[in-house]
C-alpha cells in the first residue's frame, strides 16, 4: 500500500532529487506502508482540535504558491468528518489571496505546529469556499460564538493525504497558557518549599539531636532542586574529612522520621563522581503516594541537618575489564547511571548513555550530563510521540558487540530490557540492572496472617501493607535496608506456607533449598505464613 502523501509528493523530480542526495532508499518505506494516511484517526482529531492556528499554502493561477498563517480561538479548525476539516474564514486585510486561490485551484497544504513538545502535522486536501447563502448549517456548525470576529465564508477541505513530521529543527516555543501551564507546579513547589520551610524552623526549635542511628555522621551542606518533583543533596562529614570510598552504582541508606513520628531507613543511589572523597551526592524523588519516606526526606532535609547514615553499599556493580558500556536510565533511575557515566568517561572506557523521561522538564541532570559527557548522551522524550520515545529493540541491535548494559528506572524499564536482551540471546551476565520501587503490593492483593515462630506471636497483614511494615508496627524490628527487594537483607526463613516473591535479590536456590524470602517486598500465595522471627 502507497502512502497517500508519497503519491502526491514524490514526483519523478523528488525522487530524482532523493537519489541524487542519498535518500531514496529510505523514502521508499513511504511507497510501502502499512497505513495510507488519507482517513484521520483520533489522535489527528485530538491535535487538531488542541491547535489555534496553522499555516496554509495555496496556489495561483499563474502557479505561484501563497502561505497564510490562519489563527483563531483553539479548536476554530474542526474536524467535520474521517476525511473532511473546515473552518470559519473570518474577516482580514481583504486582499482575498487565499480565498481566490481557492476558487481557482482548490489544491492547499497546511502544517500544524506543536511548537513546545516539538510535532507538526501536514495536510494536503481540495478546498472548496461555502457562503452563508448555500449551506446556513455548516457555518452554524463552524462558528465560534465566543470569538467577536466576522464570518465571511467557510472553507471546508477534503482530506487526500497527511503525514506526521519529524521533530527535527524545531525551536520549541510557548504560549502565555502554556508557560502559565509550566510554571504552575513550580508555583506549588516554590510554596511547598516555603511551608516545610517554615516546619523545618519550628522542628529546630524542638530538636537538634542527628536523625538516625547509622555509623557515618554527615551533614547537609547543599540543596538543589533539579526537577518540580526531585531534589538534590550534598552530603559531608561534619569536621571535612574525607569520607569512605565508593564504586559506582553504590547506594547510601539514610534516616527517615514518618509522619506517625517513626524513625526508619531509606537507601539512595550515590550520584557524584566516585574520586570526590569529600562529598556524596543523592537525589529523591517526591513520591506523596509513597511509603511516606520521600516526602519526609523533602520536608526535613535541609540545610545544616545531620544524619547517621549506613556505610555505602553496592549491588550494581561496573565490570572491570575494556567491554563497553550502555547505560539506560529512565526518570529518577539517572542517578546511579549518573555515577558510571561520570567513572567511565575519566577512566576513558567506551560507553553510552540512553536517558529518557515523559518531559524535558521533568529529565534531572539533562543540562549537567550534556555538559560533562556531550556525545555519550541520548535523550527521549515520551511525551513527543512514538519516533522520541527510547526504543529498546534499537538500542540493543546498534550496541558495540560484546557491550555490557546497566538498567536502572521504572519496572517496566527493567523488565522490558530483560525480555528483549533474551530474545536477543544477550547472557544474564551483560544485562545488569537495579530498581527504585519494587511491585510490593498490588491490586488483588488478600489480607494475611504472619506467624512469628519464635515469640509464638501473630501478625495481621492488609492488603495494602507490606510484611516487613507489618512487623514494624506490630513491634518487631527485623534487619532491612533497601525496601526495594533488592538487597536480601530482610530475607527471613518461611517455616510453613508458600510465599509469593517479589523481589530481585534472593537466587533459585536461596528461594527453594533455604526456604527465605525478602519480607520487604514479597507476600503469601496463601493465606498464612509463619516465619523463623
Amino acid at each position: 500500500m502507497v502512502r497517500a502523501f508519497a503519491e502526491i509528493t514524490f514526483t519523478p523530480s523528488v525522487k530524482a532529487a532523493q537519489a541524487r542526495y542519498g535518500s531514496r532508499a529510505a523514502n521508499e518505506g513511504f511507497e510501502h506502508a502499512e497505513e495510507r494516511r488519507d482517513i484521520l484517526t483520533d489522535r489527528e482529531a485530538e491535535f487538531i482540535a488542541a491547535h489555534d492556528g496553522f499555516y496554509q499554502a495555496s496556489v495561483s493561477e499563474t502557479g505561484w504558491p501563497y502561505v497564510q498563517f490562519r489563527g483563531g480561538p483553539k479548536g476554530f479548525l474542526k474536524v467535520l468528518d474521517e476525511r473532511t476539516i473546515g473552518y470559519a474564514d473570518f474577516r482580514g486585510n481583504v486582499q482575498y489571496i487565499s480565498a481566490g486561490n481557492i476558487a481557482a485551484d482548490g489544491r492547499v497544504a497546511l502544517i500544524l505546529m506543536d511548537y513546545p513538545n516539538r510535532r507538526r502535522l501536514k495536510i494536503w486536501g481540495r478546498a472548496r469556499i461555502v457562503h452563508q447563502d448555500e449551506d446556513p448549517e455548516l457555518l452554524a456548525r463552524l462558528e465560534i460564538p465566543t470569538y467577536r470576529a466576522r464570518v465571511e465564508r467557510a472553507i471546508v477541505m477534503t482530506i487526500k493525504a497527511f503525514d506526521w513530521n519529524c521533530p527535527q529543527h524545531i525551536t520549541p516555543r510557548f504560549t502565555e497558557e502554556e508557560i502559565a501551564e509550566l510554571v504552575a507546579p513550580l508555583r506549588q513547589q516554590l510554596a511547598r518549599i516555603t511551608e516545610e520551610k517554615e516546619a523545618l524552623r519550628a522542628a529546630a526549635r524542638t530538636y537538634v539531636q542527628a536523625l538516625g542511628t547509622g555509623p557515618l555522621e554527615l551533614v547537609i551542606t547543599g540543596v538543589r532542586q533539579l526537577t518540580p518533583r526531585i531534589r538534590a543533596y550534598e552530603l559531608r562529614s561534619p569536621g571535612g574529612s574525607p569520607l569512605p570510598s565508593w564504586t559506582p552504582g553504590a547506594h547510601l541508606t539514610v534516616p527517615v522520621r514518618l509522619a506517625d513520628g517513626r524513625e526508619q531507613t531509606r537507601s539512595y543511589s550515590l550520584m557524584g563522581d566516585p574520586a570526590d572523597r569529600h562529598v556524596y551526592e543523592i537525589a529523591v524523588l517526591r513520591e506523596d503516594s509513597g511509603s511516606g519516606g520521600s516526602v519526609a526526606v523533602h520536608r526535613d532535609y535541609g540545610l545544616g541537618t545531620v544524619l547517621r547514615c549506613g556505610l555505602p553499599r553496592n549491588l550494581f556493580e561496573l565490570h572491570e575489564d575494556d567491554r563497553p558500556s550502555v547505560l539506560v536510565a529512565g526518570g529518577i533511575g539517572i542517578t546511579p547511571i549518573r555515577a558510571m557515566a561520570l567513572a567511565l568517561l575519566s577512566s576513558r572506557r567506551p560507553f553510552e548513555l540512553h536517558y529518557a523521561a515523559r518531559t524535558p522538564v521533568e529529565m534531572a541532570l539533562r543540562q549537567d550530563l550534556e555538559a560533562r559527557i556531550g556525545n555519550h548522551l541520548r535523550t527521549y522524550f515520551s511525551r513527543d510521540g512514538e519516533a522520541s520515545r527510547l526504543s529498546i529493540d534499537r538500542i540493543l541491535a546498534d550496541a558495540p558487540r560484546e557491550a555490557v548494559f546497566y538498567v536502572c528506572g521504572p519496572s517496566s524499564l527493567i523488565e522490558a530490557v530483560h525480555e528483549r536482551a533474551l530474545a536477543r540471546e544477550i547472557g544474564a551476565e551483560r544485562t545488569r540492572s537495579e530498581r527504585f520501587a519494587a511491585n510490593a503490593t498490588r491490586a488483588g492483593d488478600r489480607p494475611i496472617e504472619v506467624r512469628l515462630a519464635r515469640s509464638d506471636a501473630t501478625v495481621s497483614v492488609a492488603p495494602g501493607q507490606t510484611i516487613l511494615d507489618a512487623l514494624i508496627a506490630a513491634g518487631v524490628d527485623p534487619l532491612h535496608d533497601c525496601r526495594a527487594g533488592t538487597c536480601g537483607t530482610c530475607a527471613t526463613k518461611v517455616l510453613d506456607g508458600v510465599p509469593d516473591h517479589r523481589d530481585s535479590a534472593l537466587s533459585d536456590a536461596e528461594r527453594t533449598r533455604a526456604g527465605l524470602m525478602c519480607t520487604c517486598v514479597s507476600r503469601a500465595l496463601t493465606d498464612h505464613l509463619t516465619l523463623d522471627l
